[in-house]
């Protein structure tokens, strides 16, 4: 069901700030990701305002849930939720790549405040998040750990290692979510760019309940769908759970959605005001 209007208006106004929030810090580090940050901004907005038990003041709190961003290029997305969500002040996000920056272009959990798991490496990030899952169950901990990965980061046989585990231990704590956009960084044979490249995974899903998951499809867009998707994770007991969301990447800016040109390319000046006034539009009213 619907979850309540006035957090559904206040998570949308938070994903419209997010989105204007990454592309600035792209445009004013002159590099950086665009396609993959916006595709998973509902993601992140609904965890750090809806679903994580966090606290920005203290944190390394040991009872904290925990996050890993295994999709590490996106992690602009990351740091403006952090910002907005009060681990360090909204400004730092412009200094976003910058030398001596906290906000490097990869995660770095031994910088930035809110980093539970360095990443980067695609691919690396799930197992971790497995680790982390099972230390709660050996301590007798209650913390719920969660992990974003690409869709086409699952291409690495380290994720599919880390799932059998999972599900062989039972850890019922842990729930893995796909950005599924569906588009890589080069493009495909349809785009007629790098003829020799295969087609994004496919029977995402289907690939995760083979290997004992509960398995949930939603769009990855719409609060209304993802939140009760995310409380359902949390309680199913006796298996993980893989949220498979269905985005849009490049979500929120016309003419980036869907474009694999804008997986790494930096907006030009014309280009971040066209997009900032489309996405000030989407505004809840």
């Amino acid at each position: 069901m619907p979850i309540d209007r006035a957090l559904k208006r206040d998570l949308q106004e938070k994903a419209v700030r997010v989105r204007k929030m990454i592309l600035e810090a792209v445009v004013t580090a002159g590099a950086g990701h665009v396609g993959g940050p916006l595709s998973m901004v509902e993601t992140v907005v609904a965890l750090y305002f809806k679903m994580l038990r966090v606290d920005p003041e203290n944190p390394q709190w040991p009872d904290r849930d925990r996050f890993v961003l295994s999709k590490g290029h996106c992690c602009v997305a990351l740091y403006a939720t952090l910002a907005l969500k009060g681990f360090f002040p909204l400004e730092e996000v412009n200094t976003y790549d910058a030398i001596n920056s906290r906000m490097q272009g990869h995660p770095d959990m031994t910088k930035t405040p809110g980093i539970d798991m360095a990443s980067g490496s695609l691919g690396t990030g799930a197992s971790p998040a497995l680790g982390m899952a099972l230390a709660a169950k050996r301590l007798g901990k209650d913390f719920h750990t969660w992990v974003l990965l690409g869709d086409g980061e699952i291409e690495e046989g380290q994720v599919w290692e880390m799932a059998w585990v999972a599900d062989y231990y039972k850890a019922d704590n842990l729930t893995a979510i796909v950005d599924y956009n569906k588009v890589q960084q080069f493009g495909f044979p349809k785009d007629g760019n790098l003829r020799h490249r295969v087609n994004p995974l496919t029977q995402v899903a289907e690939k995760w309940r083979a290997f004992g998951w509960h398995v949930l499809e939603v769009d990855g867009h719409d609060f209304d769908v993802l939140i009760p998707a995310m409380e359902e994770a949390k309680r199913t007991k006796g298996r993980p759970t893989c949220i498979v969301a269905h985005t849009i990447k490049g979500k929120g800016v016309s003419f980036m959605e869907g474009d694999y040109n804008w997986h790494a390319k930096v907006p030009n000046n014309d280009e971040l005001a066209k997009a900032l006034t489309e996405l000030e539009t989407q505004r809840p009213r």
